[in-house]
């Protein structure tokens, strides 16, 4: 899936109540993700900005997630599933995570997704770096992607049994996540 040097989506959260708007750069060492997040969580709205630098392969080199007028987070990745602070703090529970799943967002299922390349009727259990709101508190979780047709993919988090089958469009970019969110044109 070659990927164009620019490439702008959003995403609405699937009442209406948040919007994403997400921008990809490619640079010479991999893609630069830069997102704006407007939502709602447990009853309270919230403002989050993320920025991913990934390699070539698309694996997380650094996050940089922050909340409007709270909590921020800023790690780094050697892309084998090593994870530090910024400040150079080893952070040892995240051993074995190469992607992110930031609750905020359905742009971090791509990650797994372009990473991957799985074939049809192919599946492979990982280890990711799940950040929740609002906290931003990393943590390892576990989640199975199934590749089921050309641009579907059947998405599963281990732990809590929830599965949704996405759409990406031709780049791998997640289109449609029902019940949770939809692609707006830009």
């Amino acid at each position: 899936m070659e990927q164009s040097s620019g490439k702008v989506v959003r995403w609405s959260d699937w009442d209406a109540a948040g919007l994403e708007h997400l921008s990809l750069a490619r640079t010479g060492t991999g893609t630069v993700v830069d997102s704006l997040v407007i939502g709602v969580h447990e009853g309270l709205p919230y403002g989050l900005h993320y920025r991913l630098k990934l390699d070539p392969q698309w694996r997380v080199r650094e996050l940089l997630a922050e909340r409007a007028g709270g909590t921020g987070l800023h790690i780094l990745s050697d892309g084998k599933g090593s994870w530090t602070e910024a400040g150079g703090g080893a952070l040892p529970r995240l051993d074995g995570c190469i992607d992110v799943d930031i609750a905020a967002t359905p742009f971090t299922n791509s990650l797994p997704i372009r990473r991957l390349a799985l074939q049809q009727g192919q599946a492979q259990e990982i280890r990711v770096a799940y950040v929740p709101l609002p906290d931003l508190d990393p943590r390892a979780a576990e989640q199975r992607y199934t590749r089921l047709g050309n641009r579907r993919y059947l998405y599963e988090a281990i732990a809590s049994g929830f599965a949704a089958e996405l759409e990406v469009d031709e780049e791998g970019i997640v289109y449609d996540y029902p019940d949770l969110f939809r692609r707006l044109p830009v």
